[in-house]
């Protein structure tokens, strides 16, 4: 495993709709040293894009990240009417967590002008990153069709394959908001070389990284914070945290939500982080197994609309488009989390 800290720094565009387990997938990169994180764009997913923007930029500010440029982008899905889903992230998308308000404005630019002007900038150096729904890159490469070729890699959280869905019996979240998106990006990689294929970190995998109170409690502890961080499901639905440093205050109520909102679901009391598994794989592709395939979606179906479907024996006779992750190791990325977003609480007390 190549040293964080001496690895060469990665440079990436990370397009969120934050969010609970994007916020974390803010903090794992805002904590590693090897992450250069050129600027965050901001989409509607989980909660309105403009709640998003306002979310990443208090995380930003929280951790002294003040000069990262957040740019608004697609405020609606191409083609069908915005979904949110506040009942599982919270009415401002952070869980129980009240951050303080950000003092900062977003940038003057959209989205799609941040996607593309970094990439033809600096032509096959910059990492894309997306833990929304696919709708700013899409409309990306509308305008910059030769945006696949100049990104380095591409990560996405999306989708599912041989695995239920989350939000319809097939489909997944991010896709399932705006699934013309998704299949305009994965059209979009077609007939490209194997290594620019998007790295897809699918349910199939996300749904086994699934943060428990004691990880909560361990990232707590290499920060530092007192008192002991005990997130109990015994406790009152909405008990707040009251850790000394700010970040670990602040994600475990965040964490907290979550937790409660997959009990209620018969999940357990656990919270599966999707979006920092994908922000890990981003700065370290081996730390995924991945598989490569011709992703498809469906948009007609009457019952699998927005259904990510893999041909991964050539059924379709069409080139691969995509590397879907099929395996991971789960204690490795929680090792990873609580030490870096754990130093990082550290850092800012």
């Amino acid at each position: 495993m190549t040293d964080p800290t001496t690895a060469p720094r990665t440079p990436l565009i990370v397009d969120v709709d934050t969010g609970i387990d994007d916020s974390l997938a803010l903090l794992y990169l805002m904590a590693s040293p090897e992450a250069e994180i050129v600027a965050i764009t901001c989409t509607a997913g989980n909660v309105p894009a403009r709640q998003v923007a306002t979310n990443n930029l208090a995380w930003l500010e929280l951790c002294g990240y003040d000069d990262v440029e957040v740019a608004l982008g697609a405020e609606v899905p191409i083609v069908q009417p915005l979904m949110t889903t506040e009942e599982t992230h919270g009415p401002q998308g952070i869980g129980h967590a009240e951050l303080p308000a950000p003092t900062r404005p977003v940038s003057d630019r959209h989205a799609t002008e941040v996607w593309i002007d970094a990439v033809r900038r600096r032509p096959g150096e910059i990492v894309g990153l997306v833990t929304g729904p696919l709708t700013n890159l899409a409309l990306a490469v509308k305008l910059c069709p030769e945006l696949p070729s100049l990104l380095k890699r591409l990560v996405i959280m999306g989708g599912a394959f041989n695995h239920a869905g989350n939000t319809l019996p097939t489909t997944e979240w991010n896709i399932a908001v705006d699934p013309e998106s998704a299949k305009i990006v994965f059209d979009a990689f077609s007939g490209l070389p194997a290594e620019r294929h998007p790295v897809i970190c699918a349910l199939d995998v996300t749904e086994r990284i699934e943060m428990k109170p004691e990880h909560i409690a361990a990232l707590a502890r290499e920060a530092g914070s007192t008192p002991e961080e005990i997130i109990s499901p015994e406790d009152p639905e909405g008990t707040r945290s009251t850790a000394s440093h700010a970040i670990v205050r602040h994600l475990s109520d965040a964490v907290r939500f979550y937790m409660e909102f997959h009990r209620a679901y018969d999940q357990g009391f656990l919270a599966h982080m999707h979006d920092p598994f994908a922000a890990a794989v981003a700065l370290d592709p081996s730390l995924a197994t991945t598989r490569g395939a011709t992703v498809d979606l469906e948009l007609a179906g009457t019952l699998t609309r927005g259904q990510t479907v893999a041909d991964w024996r050539g059924m379709w006779g069409r080139p691969h488009n995509a590397a879907i992750v099929v395996d991971t190791d789960p204690e490795e990325f929680f090792r990873r989390v609580i030490e870096r977003v754990g130093r990082l609480a550290r850092t800012v007390g």
